[in-house]
């Protein structure tokens, strides 16, 4: 399969820069796989589609403020940095990316904050907007990680050119989150209220929960036109043995299996056994989803509408069939749904 298979022409006015009022009020299209038929609903209409026994994979990674605005030593010059991934806790050692780059190099200090309450020093590069950094912190972790969320900015994709408000701390989240670690939502859980849960509850839908760290990864662009040579960023994962028993429980009574978003499929489809059966797992994955390939656990997919090229486009096309999910995108665009991390939700069944 190849990269230029996944271009379309998406209009900018439908980029979603707001949430939609209500979390469980978004659009929702449904696209039938079996029938290649799609119905327009609203996301609060599961509850209409979803049964006793049914269950719904969810990431509940937590978004932290990964984004932090300081100034250079010396020069004073603004720089931006991305926190990406904690490397060493006693030694505040953070794998970051910086911009702009080429004014960061080994051995400078940054501040960050009134009074200047966060100092880092780069002590190494990894890639052209990479470093790792170590915070100069003197205090416990507690103390540090505070001063983290103080300083940091909720971490809206770049296409958003409006400052983060502070609904986005809330609405940047799910309502479901928990173990913190992701610097980018997983987007599809977005549409989930308390409400809507306890009713999906009420009805004896299960909620099992996986947590896959989300990171930048997932949004970089693919630079090869052979889809096999592109590498996926590794991102950490755990699913614990009940969230197993769970899933292959409803699976041996022929029930929905819903995969809520594709870094929940991502982290289902890495821990697999030989039958298809979801097994616990502990670790990072890096794996890369695209046509043609063989679902082994879930039998329909909540998902967002994504951009050309993605990779996240290649996994949904791969669920619901390149072909179908093509045509899917034609009739989004001709019936305005909203696209990206604040927009509407699409159910593959």
């Amino acid at each position: 399969m190849k990269l230029s298979k996944f271009k379309f022409n998406l209009p900018k006015e439908l980029l979603a820069d707001h949430p939609s009022k209500n979390r469980d009020e978004a659009r929702l299209m449904i696209v039938d796989r079996k029938t290649g038929k799609f119905e327009h609903k609203v996301f609060k209409d599961l509850l209409k589609i979803f049964n006793d026994g049914d269950v719904m994979v969810i990431n509940d990674t937590k978004v932290f403020p990964a984004r932090l605005y300081g100034n250079k030593e010396k020069t004073g010059a603004k720089i931006e940095v991305f926190l990406l991934r904690e490397l060493n806790r006693e030694s505040r050692l953070w794998d970051v990316l910086v911009d702009p780059a080429r004014k960061i190099r080994i051995g400078n200090k940054l501040y960050f904050g009134e009074d200047d309450l966060l100092v880092a020093e780069v002590i190494d590069n990894t890639t052209s907007r990479g470093r790792t950094l170590r915070f100069l912190f003197d205090g416990p972790y507690e103390d540090f990680k505070r001063t983290i969320e103080s300083l940091g900015n909720t971490p809206l994709p770049k296409y958003i050119k409006r400052a983060p408000t502070p609904d986005d701390k809330e609405r940047y989240q799910t309502v479901y989150a928990k173990h913190e670690g992701a610097v980018a939502a997983p987007t599809a859980g977005l549409h989930f209220s308390k409400e809507l849960i306890k009713k999906l509850e009420i009805k004896g839908v299960n909620f099992a929960p996986i947590t896959l760290h989300v990171g930048l990864g997932t949004f970089r662009p693919v630079e090869v036109e052979d889809l096999t040579k592109h590498k996926m960023e590794s991102e950490q994962c755990e699913i614990s043995q009940k969230t197993a028993d769970i899933v292959n429980n409803a699976r041996e009574h022929k029930k929905k299996v819903c995969i809520v978003g594709t870094t929940s499929m991502r982290a289902v489809e890495t821990s697999v056994s030989t039958i298809g059966q979801l097994k616990p797992f502990n670790g990072w994955t890096n794996k890369f989803i695209f046509p043609p390939y063989d679902f082994s656990v879930g039998n329909c997919m909540i998902t967002n509408f994504h951009l050309p090229e993605s990779t996240l486009l290649m996994m949904v096309s791969a669920f619901a069939g390149y072909d179908l999910m093509m045509k899917a995108y034609k009739e989004a665009i001709k019936q305005k749904y909203r696209f990206f991390t604040y927009g509407d939700a699409m159910l593959i069944v």
